[in-house]
């Protein structure tokens, strides 16, 4: 029987040559927005992960927009030209077929924060904190900046932003860009009612509220050569009480794919310190099923998906139509490639890295047993 995961999948314009993404992942490890030799060595991995689409790490469409200091940006000519090097060599060691993207961010009243291994807190006053800005003048919680509100030019300021870095992607060679909507950064941030207490178009009730990400979507759409994907990460759940719910991710989901978005990439969680998350083995799969069910966009499911019988399982109880892995690949960077071993399906390895396969390397077994 063929493996639903190892099955084709039509993305807007592209064409992914299975349903495993790598997740986008921060590295917190770029300078100035620049990407790294690590980000050479991380991207090349993953484009060889076996996965048919590798979205790269939320990457500021500003500088104030990054979440750390070591966060990736799309916002100078630096920028670019690190992430074209990263990319042809990724592109080089890819497996046939496979896709790259990027995710576009602003991180908003996230943004100055320490990277997770100093803290994951506000920046200091002795580590060069920069101004926040927000829909609302809430601070994330307790010991944590306060953003400045955000008058007309900065929403028109983010959203050139957005294009801008969407410009630059398209030069540096992505096949895809996925809008960051969730995890509390700013068009997240705009959208939940914990965040957000205007009271002109850009607030009041859901659809106010609504309105700049789907501005920010359609200028992207529109900005972009045809043979480009666009798409979003989205929020199913503000796990608090108040907050956004998955009737809000469904209209949302509806609203883009509306403008030709590609997909609907369903999280959660992120835009509160009181929230209440019930974490277990794909834990936000429901809120995948709900958008899906409820708008028919294309869905990708995430969060805490382990194993390949897990993916294969949610694809097969048509929950989601994809599934992205994220601390799986780190862990175990031939995620995808063992995934086709344990479900039957037909990958081409690299063929440096073909020995190995379960196939051909009796020590498979023995690790097994």
């Amino acid at each position: 029987m063929t493996s639903h995961l190892f099955t084709p999948l039509q993305l807007g314009p592209i064409v992914v040559p299975n349903r495993i993404a790598i997740a986008p992942m921060c590295m917190y490890t770029a300078d100035d927005g620049s990407a790294t030799d690590w980000h050479l060595h991380h991207w090349m991995n993953m484009a060889m992960s076996g996965a048919g689409l590798f979205v790269v790490e939320a990457t500021a469409v500003e500088r104030i927009g990054r979440i750390s200091h070591g966060d990736m940006g799309l916002y100078s000519d630096a920028n670019e030209r690190a992430a074209r090097r990263a990319l042809e060599a990724a592109r080089a060691v890819a497996l046939p077929g496979t896709k790259i993207g990027v995710q576009l961010a602003h991180a908003g009243r996230k943004a100055s924060s320490q990277r997770p291994w100093e803290g994951g807190g506000a920046l200091k006053a002795d580590q060069d904190p920069w101004p926040t800005i927000a829909p609302s003048a809430i601070p994330m919680g307790e010991a944590w900046h306060t953003p400045r509100e955000m008058d007309e030019a900065d929403f028109a300021r983010v959203r050139q932003a957005f294009v801008d870095a969407a410009l630059r992607a398209v030069r540096v060679g992505f096949d895809l860009i996925e809008l960051h909507m969730a995890h509390g950064y700013l068009l997240h941030s705009i959208q939940s009612p914990i965040s957000n207490r205007r009271d002109d178009r850009y607030g009041g009730d859901a659809a106010g509220r609504r309105s700049f990400p789907i501005e920010v979507a359609r200028a992207v759409k529109a900005a972009l050569p045809p043979h480009v994907a666009v798409a979003a990460r989205i929020t199913g759940s503000d796990w608090v009480e108040g907050g956004l719910v998955a009737e809000d991710a469904v209209a949302l989901a509806g609203a883009l794919r509306d403008l030709g978005l590609a997909y609907a990439c369903v999280s959660s969680g992120g835009v509160a310190m009181g929230q209440k998350i019930p974490v277990g083995a794909a834990y936000q799969a429901h809120l995948a099923e709900a958008v899906k069910q409820g708008t028919g966009i294309v869905t990708r499911a995430v969060g805490m998906i382990v194993t390949p019988a897990q993916a294969e399982a949610l694809l097969a109880e048509g929950k989601a139509d994809m599934v992205a892995i994220g601390r799986a690949a780190l862990d175990d960077p031939r995620w995808g490639i063992h995934a086709a071993d344990a479900l039957g399906a037909e990958l081409p390895a690299v063929p440096q890295f073909a020995r190995a396969r379960k196939a051909t390397w009796p020590g498979q077994a023995l690790k097994q047993g």
